[in-house]
């Protein structure tokens, strides 16, 4: 029996926590904990590595708390890259010692390039990369997002490393933010809205890698703040599984992102940043958490919130 395909392992993941959530890792300095930046400020001073330290001890302190209840998480890499090699270094760690305590990992990069450029990008955050004879990993993301503007040949790189090391894509299709149907939303010549014909492209790219419970390692990316779009698409999509953003602080309910699952309460994974990560700063947890306490405040965040995506049945 061959090796289980990416969503696969995603799907099992949510249905054992019973939890379609995955937090997103996107720290600021604001976010983290003065205790955990005055000790790296001590160690290294102002500097760039300083911050990346506590970012990296605060995503541990974090993921130590959620793995037994949160089936994945997904850093977004910008919020790293900001700060040069230590930013990426921490992203790498982020990466492994959430690999490490059982959970799925989306990195979130959203590239889109063609030709060597798109093999580099995949090779390094979903593939490996060949030095000499040997073949070493470097991000080694379960899944990551992409940009599809370019065209199925800035696509069609990822997915032999989907085949070959059981990863996976989230395209992005439908977007969280405000402005989104400046583009996506335009209507072409045969009547149809250009989010609805990315998406049946990737229906359509996805194809040959279809899983056990039906659905495709190469997802879509869709808002919840668009919910009748996101409505439409699931019964265009039977097959494609979502990655949703805008729940929380973005604004979306449960009754916003109910459309984007099938009839079985199957068929996307909903995501959260600020309002887990930063759970400790809220009115709603503050009273009961200290900053010492940030971590227990993002699981008491995450478990509320697995509560209340149960109501999408």
């Amino acid at each position: 029996m061959g090796q289980k395909i990416a969503i696969d392992i995603l799907i099992d993941k949510i249905k054992q926590f019973d939890n379609p959530t995955v937090v997103g890792l996107d720290p600021k300095i604001n976010y983290v904990p003065s205790f955990l930046l005055e000790e790296a400020y001590k160690d290294h001073g102002y500097t760039k590595k300083a911050v990346a330290v506590a970012f990296y001890e605060f995503n541990k302190g974090l993921i130590d708390a959620i793995c037994d209840i949160v089936p994945a998480v997904k850093p977004q890499i910008a919020m790293y890259e900001q700060y040069g090699a230590p930013g990426i270094k921490a992203y790498i760690k982020t990466i492994k010692h959430a690999k490490k305590r059982g959970m799925v990992v989306i990195g979130d990069v959203k590239r889109g390039d063609i030709a060597t450029t798109a093999e580099a990008y995949s090779d390094g955050h979903i593939g490996q990369v060949m030095i000499g004879n040997n073949s070493e990993k470097v991000f080694d993301s379960d899944f990551i997002t992409v940009n599809p503007y370019l065209g199925y040949d800035s696509i069609e790189p990822y997915i032999g490393n989907c085949e070959k090391y059981s990863k996976g894509l989230f395209v992005l299709v439908k977007t969280s933010n405000p402005n989104s149907g400046e583009i996506q939303d335009i209507i072409a010549q045969d009547g149809e809205k250009v989010y609805e014909k990315v998406g049946k492209l990737v229906e359509k790219w996805g194809e040959g890698l279809v899983g056990e419970h039906g659905f495709s390692s190469i997802g879509a990316v869709v808002g919840a703040t668009h919910p009748e779009q996101g409505a439409n698409l699931r019964k265009m999509l039977p097959k494609t599984f979502f990655l949703v953003p805008g729940y929380g602080a973005q604004g979306a309910t449960v009754s916003d992102l109910k459309g984007c699952f099938n009839e079985g309460g199957v068929g996307a994974i909903v995501n959260s940043s600020r309002g887990i990560i930063a759970a400790f700063k809220s009115e709603k947890y503050k009273a009961d958490f200290s900053e010492l306490g940030y971590a227990q405040a993002a699981r008491h965040a995450a478990i509320d919130m697995r509560e209340d995506l149960k109501a999408r049945f």
